[in-house]
């Protein structure tokens, strides 16, 4: 069965904490997206926010650019009570920011529409109907969120139905069933919306001419689903819409972030749908696309993508017990629940002392193949290994380290810049953030580079300093930026002369990798993380240019 996909990132995922999108950010959103095969992307309230209008305006009819398969929408609220839609300035950008389709969100809780709205039941449905019915006047495509649906139907059933036939007399061409709040559990969600099918079917219903309509041009009834994530259940009522009430809307952000909790995650709705129910979501060949999508796209929102997240995140098929990775490595099905590829993700096995042998040779194998269990050089490793980890380092959060550390034991490895020395100078007090700088030597192939830069502390000074050095030499490190920088005191006993191990978290937008350093000086431990951050990258480039020159 065909689901629509409605992706809200651009304007529900928006109102996140900490997210603020700027015109370009949303242009990247909207190619990626539309890239995918999603069919409409929501993004923004063009009434409330001129930065959506710029953003429609380059996808317009007079615009530069188009997609290939994704329908934009506008999204606004019913009318204002007490004036005609024609006269209300938000519906009046909806029409401004020129897309097919447009989502109008309207009360359908009484409780709200008194409190909140301080209207009257009344004038809300005529509010709703209004609205539809004017942009449906002007050409529109017009979907309908009920919004508060499930806590409406709760509190007053027939005035949540009576909210969804306002909609449908209006013209809506779909009814997307809210829940708001995030309250809902999926045995509740499902029995509501049955029971709303069952009034919309029902002969004698208000909304039977809607289904009778849907049902002569050949469509399923289009509703459809729109759940926030405040029980944690968002996923879990999205996919029981589709599964047990035959929804086939389906909305959410791709990574799940959006307002308090944030909102259903299409990136783990989309394979569970598509690859374990067999529905036809979006293009068949981009669902190798999931994981990188989902990645991109929170490298432009400026968050770091849950790690843990079900199909994308980076630990989703990382194993690290030994039995467990024996019992993968014969057969995947024991320990993994799909093909980690089907999802452009990949099957990690993470390095520690429990990981067994196995594993590590198999690290071991991916620089030099001729390795095996029985070389000393892999006996050597190994033992080294349990050393390093003894003294603090811990490679199951940073295999490009332990990488980097295989490469230097069986000679594969030339360093690809030298440190002559550098200096780091601390100003209190401070003013703007930056509070130190960094001078810098370094040599590359014989020549030397000296450069400075400040930074909000030591180690962002260094980063900085030493980016800029290289990057006279290697151009592509303009992509590399460091997200995230963790240290943890390993002998607190020791007090300011405890050893402290450090990870790096970098990306250069296609791919993140972690590095980490231990020593019982911090500035030396950020060095060893940040030297190794970009002798990964440096090494995978030169590697992919090898590649495709054979």
């Amino acid at each position: 069965m065909k689901i629509t996909i409605f992706d809200s990132t651009l304007r529900d995922g928006a109102q996140a904490e900490g997210i603020s999108f700027s015109v370009e950010d949303k242009i990247k959103v909207a190619r990626a997206l539309d890239k995918l095969g999603v069919d409409y992307i929501e993004a923004g309230n063009p009434g409330s926010n001129p930065k959506d209008l710029a953003f429609f305006n380059h996808f317009g009819k007079n615009g530069t650019e188009k997609l290939s398969h994704a329908k934009l929408v506008a999204f606004g609220s019913t009318r204002r009570k007490g004036i005609l839609p024609q006269d209300d300035k938000n519906l009046n950008a909806l029409l401004e920011a020129d897309t097919e389709t447009v989502c109008i969100f309207g009360k359908s809780w009484d409780f709200h529409v008194k409190e909140i709205l301080n209207a009257e039941l009344e004038e809300n449905l005529a509010m709703i109907r209004d609205t539809i019915a004017f942009l449906k006047s002007k050409g529109k495509e017009v979907f309908f969120d009920a919004e508060h649906y499930f806590d409406g139907y709760k509190n007053n059933p027939s005035y949540a139905l009576e909210c969804l036939k306002a909609a449908t007399e209006g013209g809506a061409e779909a009814l997307v069933l809210c829940d708001t709040n995030g309250g809902c559990y999926p045995p509740d969600l499902v029995e509501i919306i049955n029971k709303t099918k069952e009034y919309i079917t029902n002969a004698d219903s208000g909304l039977y001419k809607f289904y009778k309509d849907c049902i002569e041009a050949g469509h399923s009834l289009p509703l459809g689903i729109h759940a926030h994530n405040d029980c944690e259940m968002a996923v879990a009522n999205s996919v029981m819409a589709v599964q047990e009430t035959g929804v086939i809307h389906v909305q959410g952000t791709f990574t799940g972030f959006g307002e308090r909790c944030g909102n259903a995650n299409l990136s783990a709705i989309i394979p569970n749908l598509q690859i374990k129910l067999g529905h036809d979501c979006i293009f068949p060949e981009a669902l190798q696309e999931l994981t990188q999508t989902a990645r991109y796209i929170s490298e432009i929102a400026n968050i770091s993508l849950n790690e843990r997240a079900a199909y994308v995140g980076q630990t989703a098929f990382a194993h690290k017990g030994g039995m467990h990775i024996d019992a993968v490595t014969k057969v995947s099905e024991s320990f993994e629940h799909i093909n980690p590829h089907l999802v452009g993700n990949e099957r990690r096995y993470l390095m520690s002392e429990v990981a067994g042998r196995s594993t590590l040779l198999s690290k071991i194998q991916k620089v030099n193949p001729a390795i095996t269990k029985d070389s000393p050089e892999a006996e050597q490793i190994i033992e080294k290994l349990k050393e390093l980890e003894h003294y603090g380092y811990q490679f199951e959060a940073a295999e490009s380290s332990f990488a980097l550390y295989i490469r230097k034991q069986l000679g594969k490895y030339q360093p690809l810049f030298e440190l002559v020395n550098f200096k780091i100078i601390g100003e209190q007090p401070h003013d703007e953030g930056l509070g130190a700088s960094a001078v810098i030597k370094v040599t590359v192939n014989g020549q030397t580079e000296i450069t400075a830069a400040e930074g909000n502390g030591p180690v962002n000074a260094l980063d900085a300093a030493l980016r800029k050095a290289l990057e006279k030499f290697y151009p592509e490190l303009n992509d590399v930026q460091l997200t995230d920088y963790k240290v943890r005191v390993l002998e607190g006993n020791s007090a300011t002369a405890s050893k402290v191990r450090v990870l790096i978290e970098s990306s250069d937008g296609k791919e993140s990798w972690t590095t980490v350093g231990v020593s019982t000086d911090i500035i030396e431990a950020s060095w060893l993380a940040l030297v190794d951050s970009i002798e990964h990258k440096l090494i995978r480039e030169i590697e992919s240019k090898v590649k495709a020159f054979i």
